[in-house]
């Protein structure tokens, strides 16, 4: 039967750079994908879409588009990733500004928009929030982004047309290894429910990036950690059938076993038995697991059920303001000292009249994670730390305020209590995420196409 491997390089924006250019040099893949978008992140890049109409696409595209486009058009492997956020096309206009410096040539590039539906935010102004109790339109004036999740149409098209590289905005994470799969073996929901269910729960389990293959999975003494800083990212290996093996890199860290593709499989999913995507809503309640040789599992089982009748589409708004504030205290009664400075910022809050709309005090080495449910009860008050570390976060509705909570926690050098070090101050502003379902009717995918 004929195989297609496909490996993600990007588990989010952030994750690491090198990635790429081991899968493409060593893992025999056909395809690429890059998952770079987390549920705010299309926010933060319109933030920053508005201040340059040429920026707009997730952070570190330019680098991790630098190391592998070359490698990529050598090998013929193919890259689709979401990276575009919210200026998919600046993306392209960036890979023909990276390929002319680096002398590639040949290369079809597509643009896949229509996610985008900001420019009609009034017509949902009356839909339901899923995350707080309102509408949209109560969040108006605050609103800087709206996208729906898309599904794998755009990307196939692109590849239908011979795209080499396909930049999306917002689409469903699995849509990134279920549109090649479609491209290749001409599968559609109607006819390939099971090969449906397979492929988006193998979109599921890479897009994450090592998650499935021994990141966030150790955690001695029970689950050895296996060469992190050279963990492999994850390839699967497709056949017709649907049937697929989830492997990485061969002599790369980390490890692919049951344990660790089941916990990525669990990993942000509410039902089991209706993972609801754009494309279908995928059944994973009678997935099996099986090791075929080192960092090789099999799996199988997965199914579908229909498509959603709607979208859910992601909105992003300027929530508020917060300060954070840091101070460390050593010595035998360092959680003393660093309780008294605590005191001393509540007062000094209410004496200077600085509003806050929450706050909270952490003592970290003490009490940060868990605040007293187990601090006391293991530690109790009178326990010598040798250092602690006061951390004071606010939050608040202006800059202003925040600037003037700064200030104040910035006193903490010179009247607080004895021998504290390391004072730090930061001021961010907070862009969240709300959720509501649009029609799909609503959507209008286009496919745009530029030659290098």
């Amino acid at each position: 039967m004929k195989k297609v491997r496909i490996a993600n390089g990007a588990g989010y924006a952030g994750d690491r750079l090198d990635a790429g250019e081991v899968l493409i040099r060593d893992g025999h893949i056909d395809y690429l994908t890059f998952e770079c978008l987390a549920e705010r992140t299309i926010g933060l890049c319109q933030r920053d879409k508005m201040h340059d109409p040429e920026l707009g696409y997730s952070r570190l595209s330019e680098e991790r588009l630098r190391r592998t486009l070359g490698p990529a058009k050598e090998r013929g492997v193919k890259i689709i990733s979401n990276l575009g956020a919210a200026n998919p096309e600046a993306a392209v206009r960036l890979i023909k500004r990276i390929c002319r410096e680096q002398n590639i040539t040949g290369l079809r590039v597509a643009s896949v928009c229509g996610d985008n539906i900001f420019d009609k935010v009034e017509a949902y102004y009356d839909h339901d929030v899923l995350e707080f109790e309102g509408k949209l339109g109560d969040i108006r004036d605050r609103l800087i982004s709206g996208n729906a999740y898309c599904g794998i149409e755009g990307i196939v098209e692109a590849l239908e047309h011979g795209a080499d590289v396909v930049i999306t905005g917002r689409v469903a994470d699995p849509a990134l290894t279920l549109a090649p799969l479609c491209y290749e073996y001409g599968w559609t929901l109607a006819r390939n429910p099971v090969q449906y269910g397979q492929g988006i729960l193998a979109g599921h389990l890479i897009e994450c990036g090592p998650q499935s293959t021994g990141g966030t999975f150790a955690d001695p003494p029970f689950k050895a950690a296996v060469d992190l800083a050279h963990v492999g990212f994850p390839i699967v290996e497709f056949d017709e059938s649907g049937a697929f093996i989830i492997t990485k890199p061969e002599g790369s860290g980390g490890e692919v076993t049951p344990d660790t593709v089941k916990e990525q499989i669990l990993y942000e999913i509410h039902d089991p038995k209706a993972y609801m995507t754009p494309d279908a809503i995928a059944d994973f309640g009678n997935v099996h697991l099986k090791q075929r040789g080192k960092d090789r599992v099999s799996v199988t089982g997965a199914t579908s059920h229909g498509r959603p009748g709607q979208l859910k589409a992601n909105f992003c708004y300027k929530d508020s303001y917060t300060c954070e504030g840091g101070v460390t205290y050593g010595g035998s009664s360092s959680l003393a000292r660093a309780r008294i400075a605590g005191d001393m910022v509540v007062e000094r809050m209410k004496m200077m009249d600085i509003e806050t709309e929450e706050m909270r005090l952490d003592y970290i080495g003490y009490n940060s994670l868990y605040k007293d449910k187990i601090s006391r009860h293991i530690c109790g008050d009178e326990m010598t730390f040798p250092e602690i570390r006061l951390r004071v976060a606010a939050r608040m509705k202006d800059y202003e305020t925040a600037v003037r909570f700064s200030d104040e926690f910035d006193s903490m050098y010179g009247s607080g209590p004895f021998a504290c070090g390391g004072v730090t101050m930061s001021i961010n502003e907070i862009i969240n995420v709300c959720s509501v379902f649009v029609e799909r009717s609503d959507i209008n995918i286009t496919v745009n196409y530029q030659e290098v």
